[in-house]
């Protein structure tokens, strides 16, 4: 069953208790959103104190090995096994939540959220996708008690990881995990249509909930912190409007949201803009020579260290 880890309408909308009169229902806020993250950062640490995943498959590949990722707990016969915890590939990294998306208004605005993630297998090509990028990705989402809500992970799937809810855009925790990951080194087209690649990289990405659903119930519980498994198969470099600049480098903030890029404040953010200064002039046209080539560096005919493209006043 594929509840998606495609951005969601839910994450917009507060939840709706039972009726508490005849004349309606009674709005509940969602939590605060620190109380949280700590909530969640426990419970990863204790998660990833109290499983392992299958290292030794990855230090000694068994013939046939898949390079897909299992994660156990370490009891019983596992007992002797090493937690995630204690991995010396794991890793961590923080990303910035703002509260106003979750339609909270009282307590800190912005919020630090901390990910981890685990590269059991570096995968052979030669760039990590960047949150702007077109993602190739086999992978299993699931709460931290291991239940699945979500695999494609015999199948892949194609992502955009800067898509909007109407495209195949994902959570910001995977969006943000996936950049540690590379990608395979070669592509096998097969007979039937489909296709195989080859060195790809494999891992685990851990996110709380506010890089995630939130108070949203999409993965059968609200407030969830949670973990995918994933192979990275193929990264493709995006340039979403066509118009010759790669989608990454009208992050014009630097901040992994390009939806509040936007040069001439016409509510289309540049990396969709075929006209980022809104000069009349196609910001295509404005980068290239007579023979259609991108000219680097971009052409700045004032001199003004503002690219033409970006500048209204030259064309």
């Amino acid at each position: 069953m594929r509840y998606g880890i495609i951005v969601s309408l839910v994450l917009l909308i507060t939840f709706f208790s039972c009726k508490k009169d005849d004349d309606g229902v009674e709005t509940v806020p969602p939590r605060d959103l620190s109380e949280v993250a700590l909530e969640n950062d426990n419970a990863i640490k204790a998660f990833m104190e109290t499983h392992f995943y299958n290292y030794e498959e990855f230090q000694n590949p068994p013939a046939g090995f898949d390079y897909k990722i299992k994660v156990d707990t370490i009891a019983g016969e596992n007992s002797d096994k090493t937690p995630i915890s204690e991995s010396p590939l794991l890793k961590s990294a923080t990303a910035t939540v703002s509260a106003s998306q979750f339609g909270i208004s009282d307590g800190e605005e912005n919020i630090t959220h901390t990910y981890y993630y685990l590269v059991a297998r570096t995968g052979a090509g030669e760039n990590p996708p960047t949150v702007a990028d077109s993602v190739y990705v086999r992978y299993e989402g699931y709460t931290l008690d291991r239940t699945f809500f979500d695999s494609a992970i015999n199948s892949g799937r194609w992502f955009d990881l800067q898509g909007t809810i109407s495209t195949s855009g994902a959570i910001a925790g995977f969006r943000l995990g996936l950049t540690h990951f590379k990608p395979g080194n070669g592509i096998i087209d097969n007979p039937d249509g489909t296709f195989e690649v080859e060195g790809f990289g494999s891992g685990i990405i851990i996110m709380p909930a506010g890089l995630a659903y939130f108070n949203s119930s999409q993965v059968g519980e609200s407030y969830a912190p949670i973990a995918f498994n994933v192979n990275l198969l193929v990264v493709n470099t995006a340039d979403h409007d066509r118009d010759g600049i790669p989608s990454i480098l009208e992050d014009r903030n630097g901040n992994k949201n390009l939806f509040d890029d936007d040069t001439d404040d016409d509510d289309v953010p540049d990396y969709l803009d075929g006209d980022d200064d809104g000069d009349g002039v196609s910001t295509r046209s404005e980068i290239t020579d007579e023979n259609g080539e991108i000219i680097i560096p971009y052409p700045d005919a004032d001199n003004d260290k503002i690219p033409d493209y970006l500048d209204p006043d030259t064309k």
